[in-house]
C-alpha cells in the first residue's frame, strides 16, 4: 500500500465532498460519499443523525437555509488502518456564513470515519464541533 496516495485519495475525497454542501447544494454527489449506515454527531442537534437519509437531511438543512461565505480546512490529520480499508480522519475548519439573516463565524474541528468499500472511499461516522476557546480566542 503505497501510503501517501492513500492518504491523497483521502484527503480529495473529504475536499470533493465538503465542496458538495459549501458551494451551493448538491445532493446527488453528496449522497455518494455517504454509507447507508453512516453516524453523525453534530453541535446543534441533540443525539445523533443515524442512516444516510438523516445525515444527508441535517447537511440538506444546513445547505439550503445558510449562505455560506467561506469555508476553510486546515491541519489535516490521516491515519489510514486495516490494510487501507478504513481510515480516521481530523482536521480544522473555519466558515462563515448567513442564516436567519444573521452573519456568523465558527472555528471548528471535524473527525470522521472513513471505509472503503467498491474501491472508493466513504463516510461512516463524523462528528464535529466548535473549537473551544480559551480567553474569548479559538485555540
Amino acid at each position: 500500500m503505497d501510503s501517501e496516495k492513500v492518504t491523497r485519495e483521502i484527503l480529495e475525497v473529504l475536499r470533493t465532498m465538503n465542496r458538495c454542501w459549501t458551494e451551493g447544494w448538491h445532493e446527488e454527489q453528496f449522497r455518494q460519499y455517504i454509507l447507508p449506515d453512516a453516524v453523525a454527531i453534530v453541535p446543534m442537534i441533540p443525539g445523533r443523525l443515524e442512516g444516510r437519509e438523516e445525515y444527508i437531511a441535517g447537511w440538506r438543512e444546513f445547505a439550503t437555509s445558510a449562505t455560506i461565505h467561506e469555508w476553510n480546512e486546515s491541519r489535516h490529520s490521516i491515519q489510514v488502518y486495516a490494510r487501507g480499508t478504513c481510515a480516521v480522519v481530523t482536521y480544522l475548519f473555519t466558515i462563515r456564513f448567513t442564516s436567519g439573516g444573521k452573519y456568523q463565524s465558527m472555528h471548528g474541528r471535524d473527525m470522521f470515519f472513513l471505509v472503503r468499500q467498491g474501491g472508493r472511499w466513504q463516510v461512516a461516522a463524523d462528528q464535529f464541533s466548535p473549537e473551544p476557546s480559551v480567553g474569548g480566542q479559538a485555540l
